[in-house]
């Protein structure tokens, strides 16, 4: 028999509230993009906390192997976005120290 499977709901980012980008000044928006980074860095590691604790809990027979399967493929998805995005901001680093003022 099939058993119906309920994942829990993904969390949305929690995004900050700034003033619009004409009225920010470049401190502000750097600091902005910084607490999303963080926050987006804070639920890749949420994730990963998950699988384990999933994990844990399938070898003592409380959870069933495809929520497992499902959170680790989840977790590993979110890893490789977040090491993407940062491949991309130290290339974009290394292109902006290229350029001649």
């Amino acid at each position: 028999m099939i058993q119906a499977m309920s994942l829990s709901p993904v969390q949305p980012t929690k995004l900050i509230e700034t003033k619009s980008v004409q009225e920010a000044t470049p401190a502000q928006l750097t600091q902005s993009f910084g607490q999303y980074l963080e926050t987006a860095i804070n639920n890749v590691s949420d994730q990963e906390k998950n699988v384990h604790k999933l994990n844990d809990k399938y070898l003592i027979g409380q959870v069933d192997v495809s929520k497992v399967l499902i959170a680790s493929e989840q977790a590993q998805l979110s890893l490789q976005l977040t090491s993407q995005v940062r491949n991309k901001m130290v290339e974009a680093y290394q292109e902006m120290m290229r350029m001649q003022i």
